[in-house]
Parts: structure tokens; C-alpha cells; sequence
């Protein structure tokens, strides 16, 4: 249970971490363009699904053949679970609401959710005990 519950709190600080900073910072006129935006964020909601997404990876993770591998291997299997997720914030989104720019959308959400779903890895092998890199 305790690997479970570190996961999810890594899964937690990699998000907050590349998410907000890339919603609120780096690329925050990035967001303001996109006319469906809220102007101000429901964080309980953001948490709810960083925990469900956090319990969901560490879950997966457990009972996969990635387990009991090296770092590199929790970090693939991150990679995979963000490409599931990301290809539609990524191209999903950006077919259904009308983005300033889809190039800009497609490109943006690729690199967070790369950065992302590496940190997302990189505590994933940490929180199951993976030791080997």
C-alpha cells in the first residue's frame, strides 16, 4: 500500500509541477487565447483526477510486465500511459474546441506531457523500489 500511495503523491508534485507552471507561467498566454478557458481553475477537480490518474498508473504499473524492471522501464511505462492520455489533450482537444493555433495546441501539450509523464516515471520507480537504472 505504501508504494501505491507514493506513486500517487509523486504522480501529484510531477503534475501540479509541470502543469501549473505550464498553464500559470511558462505558457500562460498560450492558454488565455483559448476562448473555453476558465478564468479561474477548480483545484479540487485537478487534485480528484491527478489522484484517480496517480492510483490508476501505480495500479497498472504493479501488475505489469514493466514491474520489477529498471528505472528506465517505470519510465517507458509512464511514457506509454502518457501517450494514451496526452494524444487526446494533444489531438483530441484540438479537433473538438477551436484553438488559436493547432501546431502551437499539438506541440505544447506533446512537451508538457513528455515532461510530465518522465517525472511521473522517474517517482514511479522510486515509490515500487526499482533500484537498477
Amino acid at each position: 500500500m505504501r508504494r501505491h500511495i507514493l506513486t500517487v503523491l509523486g504522480y501529484i508534485v510531477a503534475s501540479f509541477f509541470t502543469q501549473a507552471s505550464s498553464h500559470f507561467v511558462i505558457f500562460a498566454q498560450h492558454y488565455a487565447a483559448v476562448p473555453i478557458m476558465r478564468a479561474e481553475t477548480i483545484f479540487p477537480l485537478g487534485f480528484a483526477t491527478m489522484i484517480i490518474q496517480g492510483s490508476v498508473l501505480s495500479y497498472v504499473f504493479a501488475n505489469s510486465r514493466f514491474a520489477g524492471g529498471s528505472r528506465m522501464d517505470a519510465v517507458r511505462f509512464a511514457w506509454l500511459v502518457g501517450a494514451f492520455l496526452v494524444s487526446y489533450i494533444a489531438l483530441g482537444e484540438a479537433a473538438k474546441y477551436n484553438v488559436p493555433s493547432i501546431p502551437s495546441w499539438i506541440a505544447v501539450e506533446t512537451g508538457v506531457g513528455f515532461v510530465q509523464f518522465t517525472l511521473a516515471g522517474l517517482f514511479l520507480g522510486l515509490a515500487h523500489g526499482v533500484k537498477k537504472l
